[in-house]
């Protein structure tokens, strides 16, 4: 199946969120008909946070092919005191309330979008979830750190100090995160213009310099930032995070996924497999962060199996 993205019907678009005394917007896509429906609907997490949706679009072939609605949207990003766990959970119950789904629905967090997937099913115990999949994602800041540490012995000089001096240095850093991305981002060839998009939203000459300094972004999977706390680190969402200790709340099937090349290493998701009661993991050989774009066919018949599976 050709990695290029097909070009389906969808609907679009904007809820509004209030939230301190803002309203805040978030776009969306629903690819297949929520009305009639003879699936539970798939909510799809993207990364960052700060990046957007694009990047994702292998997830339409589940609904053309297999006939499940897919819902894609762009989380918030907001200045970094706004950035707190909670508020992403609430424009997510905000969503799944505007579209109705809130009594049915299935999840897949990819990378950040794993983390907040999984916060999502530990602190608000949804009833109406029935499926989670994990793609991605570490289970602890601590772990992700080690496995980012490991994997950049590996790498350049330049790309060290590019990665580990961070937006000090913008271009340096940019340049050293796509050479760490072309080895444990996407292995595809050429790499598909939605994720490197993605990447530029934060990252590139025109990026969102304010989400970019964020605490979060910092440190987050994306960045690979090793060691680099701002001045103010305290309001960050993932230092010293963990759900280790949580998971045992999961109790929906859970699906996890990593790639052989991910710098998500198999370590850093090990307790998940653990600790979750009701979980399998499948390793995709032949891909790094973004099986769903290197092993598409294989990846989306995965998930379409896992969320149908009696």
């Amino acid at each position: 199946m050709s990695t290029r993205p097909k070009c389906p019907q969808f609907t679009e678009g904007i809820i509004s969120f209030f939230h301190s005394g803002e309203t805040l917007h978030t776009y969306y896509k629903v690819f297949g008909k929520l009305e009639g429906r003879i699936r539970e609907p798939l909510v799809v997490l993207h990364g960052g946070p700060g990046l957007v949706h694009g990047y994702l679009f292998p997830f339409v072939d589940i609904a053309i092919e297999y006939e499940i609605p897919v819902i894609l949207y762009d989380q918030f990003g907001k200045e970094p005191t706004f950035w707190i766990i909670d508020l992403f959970l609430d424009e997510l119950v905000n969503l799944l309330a505007h579209l109705s789904i809130e009594d049915s629905f299935d999840l897949v967090g990819h990378s950040w979008g794993g983390i907040l997937a999984a916060e999502f099913a530990v602190r608000r115990q949804p009833a109406g979830l029935h499926h989670l999949v994990i793609s991605n994602s570490v289970a602890s800041s601590s772990l992700r750190e080690q496995s980012n540490v490991q994997l950049l012995e590996d790498f350049p000089e330049e790309v060290k100090i590019g990665i580990t001096e961070g937006m000090k240095h913008p271009a340096a850093y940019f340049r050293a995160v796509k050479e760490f991305h072309s080895v444990h981002g996407c292995l595809t060839r050429p790499v598909p213009e939605e994720y490197w998009y993605a990447l530029d939203q934060i990252f590139g000459p025109e990026g969102d310099l304010t989400v970019a300094s964020a605490p979060y972004v910092q440190i987050s999977a994306h960045s690979i930032v090793k060691n680099h706390w701002p001045s103010n680190a305290s309001h960050s969402m993932l230092k010293r995070r963990s759900i280790i200790d949580r998971l045992d709340l999961i109790q929906v099937p859970t699906l996890l996924v990593n790639g052989r090349n991910d710098f998500v290493q198999d370590f850093t998701i090990q307790p998940y497999f653990d600790r979750i009661p009701n979980v399998k993991w499948v390793i995709f050989e032949k891909s790094s962060h973004t099986p769903f774009i290197e092993e598409r066919s294989r990846y989306m018949k995965l998930v379409a199996d896992f969320l149908t599976a009696q």
